[in-house]
């Protein structure tokens, strides 16, 4: 009894410890997943408490559910409108990225740690893939609101490379542990497409047969999240035993999940963001228990040369050469190479090797450590700071809205919600017939202090009034905007034009803007829109925060319709980021490049 008492004791006292850390890690700015995996190194080190993990197979096991809960909840948060917009590059970079950064990092490893090729690659395997923990959680810390394309392709990767690096993992396992081949290429090719189409096809049946279920069956209200969670461990696990990949098919079903109308909507998001907390902390808290620290001195400086071919030759080359073909911008290409946040799975990785009993198993697990040790010190305290300097943030968004939900019974379909009209809204002060609403969404009664009112009677909404609306989800998520809180203002008031300084129709012509602002621009596209010239030289789908450079001036995407360009800024003196020049040459060289060849665009 009192052996089960000192381990409660001991696992909620590191919890509980590691929020309260959390604050003092949010207040220096220092990445919040390393002060968790630095107390588990401190309570597993002699110098500390003294805990060691034994039982690598159990906490392999822990580790991969937590991933799973993470993954569920990452996909869960993900909206579709942003997989679309992101689809594509995504994918690349979950597969031939990760295969490019493996090689070119297994090409390191073999150079500085004095193996073999397939220990090399397998060191790359490890560490090739980015980690859905970090990314999620550091893209959205400290309200950092970026441009749409970039940050939607880089939560999408984190939830989709996972697949990948688990099978050159395992794969290179095996080889290295029966001493040859395990099967001809075309096979392993079979085994990849199996895992990959058996996650999607396991995952999107999982995602819409838990969202039935959760409408048809009628339980207590605190039993619809667990219930939720379950079913998607279910499916995890389910995936797993059929040989396709767990992790790919819990992260879509949480995407179906998240998008698909059903009961006890706000229940399931707040509960899982509570169940995520839990798991990260878990996760990273065991992770740093697992490290032997006199080993990994030893083999430290030959780590940190891998984690730096890793950062600054492998990441960025793997994802230039996926992005390529899409028309991402150099500076949206850089920032996503320099985001590749490596997190939870690359250690969780790095057990396998442990668990198979390959030879030196131990440097496996201690590479991958340093890897994401630098990773989070160098990549996640520089993230702000290299997105200002590329020009990807955008206006912050209005904070949290102080916001009561209430599912109706009997309609999956829409809810009740009531928002508290802080003082400075932008809704204070116009009637509740002048608020922005969605098709759909009804404000049904206003309550202030105390006496409940209908729409009509009241002139103008005040600080404090509760404002009660009925709509689908989404479109009162939507709502946050017009009953938050407005955002503090930068100090240096980089926000008030991160859109442009003026704002433009996107049918405005651009022979006009061409003539008011001297943009060079060639003459055969004059007559074109905002709209359809953006289209033409962003490629793609444009997205909010989309920039092109035309000589002094820059445009920039403020407001699409699908893919319609609605709204565009203009931004009279950018701030010089090199290289500059690039936009505008692009447009010359494609200008001309239809006059020689006929080649027309849309």
């Amino acid at each position: 009894m009192a052996l089960g008492t000192d381990l409660i004791l001991v696992a909620a006292g590191l919890v509980f410890v590691s929020i309260l850390a959390g604050l003092l890690a949010n207040r220096i700015g220092a990445p919040l997943l390393l002060v968790f995996m630095a107390l588990g190194m401190l309570a597993g080190s002699d110098a500390g408490l003294g805990i060691t993990l034994t039982n690598l197979e159990a906490a392999s096991t822990l580790g991969a559910a937590a991933l799973a809960i993470i993954l569920f909840d990452g996909g869960v948060h993900t909206r579709t409108e942003m997989l679309r917009l992101a689809a594509g590059p995504a994918l690349a970079l979950a597969t031939v990225g990760v295969v490019v950064t493996a090689a070119l990092t297994g090409a390191g490893a073999v150079a500085l740690l004095d193996v073999g090729w397939r220990e090399g690659l397998l060191v790359g395997a490890i560490v090739a893939s980015t980690d859905a923990a970090a990314v999620f959680f550091l893209l959205h810390r400290g309200g950092l609101n970026l441009a749409k394309r970039v940050s939607a392709a880089l939560e999408a990767e984190s939830g989709l490379n996972d697949p990948m690096a688990v099978f050159l993992t395992v794969t290179l396992v095996d080889i290295i542990r029966v001493g040859g081949g395990i099967g001809s290429p075309g096979a392993l090719v079979v085994t990849l497409v199996v895992q990959l189409l058996g996650g999607l096809v396991i995952g999107l049946a999982g995602g819409f047969a838990l969202v039935s279920l959760i409408n048809a069956v009628r339980l207590a209200s605190g039993l619809y999240p667990v219930f939720a969670l379950s079913g998607a461990l279910v499916v995890f696990a389910a995936a797993q035993g059929m040989g396709a990949s767990g992790f790919l098919a819990v992260y879509l079903t949480g995407v179906v999940l998240g998008n698909r109308p059903h009961r006890a909507t706000q229940l399931i998001d707040r509960f899982q963001d509570g169940i995520a907390w839990l798991s990260q902390i878990a996760m990273f808290l065991m992770l740093g228990l697992l490290v032997d620290i006199p080993t990994l001195l030893d083999i430290l400086p030959a780590a940190l040369g891998v984690a730096a071919v890793l950062i600054l030759v492998a990441r960025p080359v793997g994802v230039s050469l996926c992005l390529r073909p899409f028309g991402f911008a150099w500076r949206e290409t850089a920032f996503i190479s320099w985001v590749g946040l490596r997190g939870a799975v690359p250690i969780f990785l790095g057990t396998v090797p442990v668990l198979a009993g390959l030879e030196n198993a131990p440097v496996y697990f201690n590479i991958a450590f340093v890897c994401v040790v630098a990773s989070l010190l160098v990549q996640g305290w520089t993230l702000t700071n290299a997105a200002r300097w590329l020009n990807l943030v955008l206006p912050p968004l209005p904070s949290e809205t102080q916001r009561v939900d209430v599912n109706l019974p009997g309609d999956a379909t829409r809810d009740l919600a009531a928002f508290v009209v802080p003082e400075d809204s932008d809704a204070v002060g116009h009637p509740p017939a002048a608020v922005r609403l969605d098709e759909g969404v009804t404000v049904v009664s206003v309550v202030r202090e105390g006496r409940v009112m209908a729409p009509g009677e009241v002139g103008h909404l005040v600080p404090g009034d509760t404002v009660m609306v009925v709509g689908p989800g989404a479109a009162l998520e939507r709502l946050d905007a017009v009953f938050g809180r407005k955002p503090p203002s930068d100090p240096l008031g980089r926000d008030q034009a991160a859109l442009g300084e003026f704002v433009l129709n996107g049918a405005t012509p651009l022979g006009r803007v061409a003539e008011l602002y001297e943009v060079p621009v060639p003459v055969a596209e004059h007559d074109l829109s905002l709209d359809r010239f953006l289209r033409r030289h962003l490629r793609g789908r444009p997205a909010t925060g989309d920039r092109l450079r035309l000589g002094a001036v820059e445009l920039i995407v403020r407001e699409t319709d699908d893919r319609t360009v609605t709204r565009v800024g203009l931004e009279l003196e950018p701030r010089p980021v090199l290289p500059i020049g690039m936009d505008a040459l692009r447009i010359w060289r494609r200008h001309w490049t239809r006059r020689v060849f006929g080649r027309r665009r849309a």
